[in-house]
């Protein structure tokens, strides 16, 4: 048995202690915005919070979870429900094609926010780095996170081109 907090709810699962957080919390807690990419922590697309920190589920044993606090992309949003900074930077960004590495992503570029409120663009491409986007929308990645801490990048790149 292992207990823990998902998404501000205490949750206890009855599974092997080393089947991965990821399959637990899809299969057993019905919680699929946490997507499987490559099972190997190398995509980023699995990427979910414990305690506050940006972890791959897809190679966290269930058992090491224990008493921890877990958030996914379906607790990312606001306390009143409506959506995070980031979920609305996103959009304003058109950060979306596929999709399917977006939960990741998210839920790294919310620890990086959560450590450091005003990033580089170096800390930003460090935060980032293992999570993979097959549509290449890096860019757009970045000036969704710059958004949320009050400066486009895409803004400043159209400033730097006619100054």
């Amino acid at each position: 048995m292992t207990t823990f907090t998902l998404n501000g709810e205490v949750r206890t699962v009855n599974t092997d202690p080393e089947t991965p957080a990821l399959w637990v919390i899809r299969e057993q807690l019905d919680l699929t915005g946490t997507k499987f990419g490559c099972g190997m922590a190398q995509c980023g697309a699995c990427t979910i919070h414990v305690n506050g920190r940006a972890q791959r589920a897809c190679i966290t044993p269930i058992a090491a979870l224990e008493g921890a606090s877990i958030t996914t992309i379906e607790g990312l949003k606001s306390e009143d429900g409506s959506l995070h900074a980031l979920q609305q930077a996103w959009i304003d960004q058109q950060v979306p094609q596929c999709g399917y590495c977006q939960s990741g992503q998210l839920m790294s570029a919310a620890a990086l926010l959560a450590d450091n409120p005003n990033p580089s663009d170096a800390d930003i491409d460090t935060a980032m780095r293992g999570n993979v986007c097959r549509c290449g929308m890096y860019g757009r990645i970045r000036s969704a996170i710059k958004q949320v801490v009050g400066t486009s990048f895409y803004d400043a790149m159209e400033g730097s081109q006619n100054g």
